[in-house]
């Protein structure tokens, strides 16, 4: 069956969505987006989404297409027409079509795009296995806190770990890992749990958000710091987190096995404890 897509106010089969070709965000990657996962039919975390999409849209000086309560209504629509009990809502907002120039136009109108995947997410099989991930240079430009479709690297980050026979890519800088092609990466060791600060070298992630809030809640050792690929492979457990995977198993970096080569206890308690608080919390 196919799918119903928003684009520009109207909707769509899948076959029928298209934008200008004139489009900035196809010409010059100048549009953002943010993914909202689904559980029971319902979006988890969306205010978190909505207020990073606004955030992301105000630092390249873009006009927000709407409010958050339209925002939830064509995420809800989009979910209700596409009959979407679990898996995820992209949302694309660009500065929209104009004559090819690099300065921008004044007053741009945006283009906007929201459709659905289908996509198990609780159950889904890389969580009883955990991924195997390699490292590699991040060579991303530097405002990696905002988040643009300019996703060419992380793509070839990705391509490069599964030619390796991995599932994904934790890229480093200056000694130190960043993230993963489209997740936030943490290590576990000595009971402590451990992620990269904010800053312009990472996403501010809205599942990294959540899952330092219930762990903090549930009393375990927390700390905002960079660590190295070496440090990561000794670690007790890893695990990388985004809308679309929750909190996921990192078994393997680099060929180095950690622990006994599968998910470790204290990630599985915190992907369970997110499930649990995103199906409650989910609107």
């Amino acid at each position: 069956m196919s799918r119903w897509v928003h684009v520009n106010g109207d909707w769509l089969p899948e076959a029928a969505a298209k934008v200008s070709v004139f489009d900035r965000g196809f010409l010059f990657a100048d549009g953002v987006y943010e993914v909202t996962s689904v559980l029971d039919g319902k979006l988890a975390d969306f205010d978190g989404h909505a207020a990073r999409l606004m955030r992301s849209l105000a630092a390249l000086e873009m006009p927000a297409p709407c409010d958050r309560d339209r925002l939830l209504a064509l995420h809800r629509e989009a979910v209700a027409r596409n009959d979407l009990t679990e898996g995820m809502v992209y949302l694309q907002v660009t500065r929209g079509a104009a004559e090819r120039d690099f300065a921008w136009p004044e007053a741009p109108e945006p283009s906007v795009v929201l459709f659905t995947q289908a996509r198990p997410l609780v159950e889904a099989p890389a969580a009883q296995r955990g991924l195997r991930v390699i490292t590699v240079p991040d060579l991303r430009w530097g405002r990696r806190d905002i988040k643009t479709v300019q996703l060419l690297y992380p793509s070839m980050a990705k391509m490069q770990a599964k030619a390796a026979g991995c599932d994904d890519a934790w890229m480093v800088e200056a000694g130190h890992v960043t993230e993963g092609t489209s997740n936030n990466a943490w290590i576990i060791a000595g009971g402590r749990i451990v992620t990269r600060g904010l800053g312009t070298e990472i996403l501010h992630g809205i599942t990294r958000a959540a899952v330092l809030r219930l762990a903090d809640e549930a009393g375990l050792a927390i700390e905002e710091r960079a660590f190295t690929p070496e440090e990561a492979k000794v670690a007790d457990e890893a695990f990388a987190t985004a809308a679309t995977i929750f909190v996921m198993p990192v078994v393997e970096i680099d060929g180095v096995r950690l622990g006994d080569g599968t998910p470790g206890p204290l990630t599985r308690r915190l992907r369970a404890l997110y499930i649990d608080e995103m199906r409650r919390s989910a609107i």
